[in-house]
């Protein structure tokens, strides 16, 4: 089977679904203060991110912009060796999520390489995050899930000597 296609085709779509958000986002909320959606439990709140999740490594940008390079490269490269379509989704949502703080980091103040990433949705007691923080989050719980079924993300083929 050609797993990188949907490898593939979930990273597009959950890249496309984060920049859009974004998009909104910074349009929509960039004037205003909390939006309560239901009450206090989910409220939409704009942060520009220069670090990761509850503001580690906010001086380290560009790490945390390099790492996100490695570990696409290391997606890229066994896309299409996987054989199972479980692990494919886990490498397209972190793929997909990988890319949509990328294009923050790249393209957005205070300047290439350390941009701070755009987060807008919060809930208690976690820090404000995106779509793209909400895939990689999901992808981590499903490998978790492959992994205690001992599904393998690449099978080897064995030969008949």
């Amino acid at each position: 089977m050609q797993y990188w296609r949907t490898l593939y085709g979930v990273a597009w779509f959950v890249w496309v679904l984060d920049l859009a958000t974004k998009l909104w986002a910074v349009s929509t909320l960039s004037d205003r203060s909390n939006i309560k959606v239901l009450g206090d439990f989910f409220q939409l709140t704009l942060v520009r991110n220069p670090g990761a999740a509850f503001s580690i490594a906010e001086g380290a940008t560009i790490f945390l912009t390099l790492f996100g390079f490695f570990v696409l490269a290391i997606i890229f490269y066994y896309s299409v060796k996987i054989t199972s379509k479980g692990w494919s989704v886990v490498l397209g949502l972190a793929m997909g999520g990988i890319l949509g703080n990328l294009v923050d980091r790249i393209f957005r103040e205070p300047g290439v390489l350390r941009g701070h990433v755009i987060d807008w949705l919060q809930v208690p007691n976690f820090p404000v995050f995106n779509i793209a923080d909400s895939a990689i989050v999901v992808a981590a719980g499903i490998s978790m899930l492959l992994s205690l079924r001992n599904i393998p993300p690449i099978t080897r083929v064995k030969s008949d000597l």
